[in-house]
């Protein structure tokens, strides 16, 4: 989203796409929403707030949606060319993931509504794995170049979609893709975990992507407890241990963190984040140990004031870049 003021005679500047890195914007609103949601009981807030965000999540992924056919209309670059740059291509898949998400929410007031904007959503996913895949397997990528947003085409879809569609009452949908999000989770983990062991560290833009392997824990376990009615079981306590310890790993990362200079890519931050907040939410709420409800608000409030802040110091970014 950038303007240049053009001097008279000048060539006029070619208009270039917007990363497809800003629909983490979307995602990272819908994740906060989710925090809300999985609080309400704890804090006895009525629906109807973690409702005003999912509302703010949803005019931001309307709003990027337009602004990304607007600028793609006007411009030379080709989407695919985008899909395949080895950077932002993969976060393509966060356009669709977030329609989930708000699909979800959107199903509490229009079950006709709700499903035809999922499977929407979830045609968009299977698509772009389509053409991801298809790019891949050609030889497409360089280990170099890969990130822990290549978990997004495949497993965000895979154990989100799960989560939403075991909501939405279509349980056998549900269990497909949650076998394809956990299947693709640890073959993809794996192969991200080598690169970033063996290989050159990523360049600071790239560096907070690091963080999106705390989502699948988090969401499988999310999608876990949709599917197995709220009940802390083996599997529940596999996936947390899991968790526990890309959490651990993320904590290890913080020097480096640190030493970042704020950009957009810090968005990437948030979601991974919420989604382990919400599902560290759920998991008070049914064990209930001693001060469950003040843990909760205490983690609702924390990562309400990161994301808060995130969005906050973006603001000028968007007001130089626009």
């Amino acid at each position: 989203m950038t303007s240049t003021l053009v001097q008279p005679g000048a060539p006029a500047q070619p208009v270039t796409r917007i990363p497809l890195t800003t629909f983490a914007i979307g995602f990272g609103l819908a994740g906060l929403a989710g925090a809300w949601r999985s609080a309400t009981p704890a804090l006895g807030l009525p629906a109807a707030v973690s409702q005003v965000f999912y509302a703010v999540a949803a005019i931001a992924w309307v709003w990027l949606v337009v602004a990304h056919l607007v600028r793609g209309a006007r411009g030379e670059e080709r989407l695919i060319d985008q899909i395949r740059h080895p950077a932002q291509g993969p976060v393509a898949s966060l356009a669709p993931v977030t329609a989930m998400l708000l699909a979800a929410q959107l199903h509490t007031y229009s079950h006709t509504a709700g499903w035809v904007l999922y499977l929407l959503a979830l045609t968009g996913s299977a698509a772009l794995v389509v053409v991801v895949f298809g790019w891949w397997f050609e030889g497409g990528l360089e280990h170099e170049a890969l990130h822990a947003g290549y978990l997004l085409p495949t497993v965000a879809p895979g154990l989100i979609g799960a989560d939403v569609a075991a909501k939405m009452g279509n349980t056998g949908l549900a269990w497909g893709l949650f076998a394809t999000g956990t299947f693709f989770g640890i073959v993809l983990t794996g192969i991200v975990v080598q690169r970033h062991s063996f290989r050159a560290p990523l360049p600071d833009a790239l560096a907070p992507t690091a963080m999106i392997l705390l989502a699948p824990p988090a969401v499988g376990g999310l999608a876990w407890f949709t599917l197995n009615g709220h009940v802390i079981d083996p599997v529940a306590d596999s996936i947390a241990g899991v968790g526990v310890v890309l959490l651990l790993m993320q904590i290890g990362l913080l020097p480096r963190y640190r030493r970042l200079k704020f950009s957009m890519g810090f968005w990437s931050f948030t979601f991974p984040l919420a989604a382990a907040v919400s599902l560290a939410e759920q998991w008070l709420n049914i064990a209930q140990p001693d001060g469950w409800r003040w843990m909760t608000g205490a983690l609702l409030l924390a990562i309400t004031v990161f994301i808060g802040t995130i969005g906050w110091r973006s603001i000028p970014g968007f007001s130089h870049k626009s």
